[in-house]
Parts: C-alpha cells; sequence; structure tokens
C-alpha cells in the first residue's frame, strides 16, 4: 500500500507540476496501518460508528469488507461506498488540502452499519514528519494563500485533546486558515 500511495502521490505533484518536491515528500511519510473491526448494530436501525470528520494525515487507503463508508458530496448528500472484494478507497486528508491550497478538499466521511454482521476494514495513513507548506507554485492572484504551514502530528494532538470542544467536524481551515 505504501507504493500506491507513492505512485498516486506522484501523480499528484506531477499534475501540479511540483514533482521536484516529490522525492523529500516521500522520505518525511510515515505509514499508519490500522485493523478495525466494527461489532454488528445492537439495534436493527443504523448505528453510526464514527462520525461525521475528515481525516487529520496526509493521504489514506482503505479496504472493508462490508458497507459502511459514507461520503458527504457537495450538496450535503451522504454517498454509500459498497465495497468489491479487491477494492481500495484512497483518501484525501487534511494535509493534501493544506498541500494544495485547496484545490483537493479532504472528504468529510462516516461510517455506519446497518447490517447485521461484524465490519472489518483496513487502513493505512500517510502522515508527515514536519511541516508542510503550501508550494509556491500553487498560489497565484487566482489562488491566495489559504493556509498557514502545519505540522500534522501536532494538528493531530491538538484536535484529539479538545474533541470534546472543537467537535469531530473540526476543520484544518479552522486550525491554520488564513
Amino acid at each position: 500500500m505504501t507504493e500506491l500511495n507513492q505512485a498516486v502521490t506522484k501523480m499528484v505533484f506531477e499534475n501540479y507540476k511540483v514533482e521536484k518536491y516529490h522525492d523529500d515528500h516521500i522520505q518525511s511519510t510515515i505509514p499508519i496501518t490500522l485493523l478495525l473491526k466494527d461489532d454488528e448494530p445492537k439495534t436493527d436501525e443504523t448505528e453510526t460508528v464514527e462520525p461525521n470528520h475528515t481525516d487529520k494525515c496526509f493521504t489514506g487507503m482503505l479496504h472493508q469488507d462490508a458497507y459502511g463508508f459514507e461520503i458527504r458530496s457537495k450538496d450535503n448528500e451522504w454517498i454509500g461506498y459498497d465495497p468489491l472484494p479487491s477494492s481500495l478507497l484512497f483518501l484525501a486528508g487534511d494535509g493534501l488540502q493544506v498541500w494544495s491550497n485547496d484545490r483537493i478538499k479532504s472528504c468529510m466521511h462516516r461510517v455506519i452499519l446497518k447490517e447485521n454482521k461484524v465490519r472489518y476494514s483496513f487502513g493505512q495513513f500517510f502522515w508527515n514528519k514536519g511541516v508542510i507548506y503550501v508550494p509556491n507554485e500553487l498560489t497565484d492572484k487566482d489562488h491566495p494563500m489559504q493556509y498557514k504551514p502545519i505540522d500534522l502530528v501536532e494538528y493531530f494532538q491538538y484536535y484529539y485533546e479538545n474533541l470534546s470542544t472543537v467537535g469531530f467536524d473540526f476543520s484544518v481551515k479552522e486550525y491554520c486558515g488564513v
């Protein structure tokens, strides 16, 4: 999965013509792997396992064996993802949103359970050591600077320590937007 993340990230950097930063970015990337088990719902009603949130990392990948992952569209509609046996979701995290100066948005998502079965998922999340800056090449008169530099680990620590006051839907724009 790390190689897939590197390949997709490289395509993003090349698309924005800033591939010269890719190798340094990859050198500062740390993968964190999570294996998750969500028990079947206790009732016949839909149960929220993970409330609405964005991922605080740079990028992430997810595989799930049962329906549960939903993304909120621009129209505030929840779009479900029915997994295929060998499929992976590639997700932009808050770090990529900052780095891209809002050209790529971190997706608001949640996890729900509505089937009477256990749901297993496997996620790999890619974090950066140090500070992320918006490349100068991604700012201009049509795209003014949207963010101050961010350390994703400090951002996550702030989010986690203040979750009861900031809420699950706390955004990176609230944390380091200009």
